[in-house]
């Protein structure tokens, strides 16, 4: 397990919540790009692959969590995208 790889996927980690929030809070998508969110959901998804595939240890925990956080933060945009398609 590298100590490296750990910091880093938990100080991206740390930041999913915040945006979770404030776009559950807000019910808007301001500020929030479909596509960016579509590429870190890959990455995290190919992470965990490497880790089942070819690495694994704990990290992987990590990388599910945000993983699952990506998803939530994605499955809010696609709802408040929908909501401002009706409101237009």
């Amino acid at each position: 397990m590298s100590v490296f790889e750990m910091l880093m996927i938990l100080c991206f980690g740390i930041a999913w919540p915040f945006s979770i929030y404030r776009s559950y809070k807000s019910k808007t998508i301001k500020g929030k790009s479909f596509f960016f969110l579509l590429i870190i959901l890959l990455g995290y998804i190919s992470g965990t692959v490497h880790k089942i595939v070819y690495n694994f240890d704990y990290v992987i925990i990590l990388y599910i969590s945000n993983l699952i956080m990506v998803s939530i933060d994605l499955i809010l945009y696609l709802i408040y995208k929908k909501n401002l398609i009706k409101t237009s």
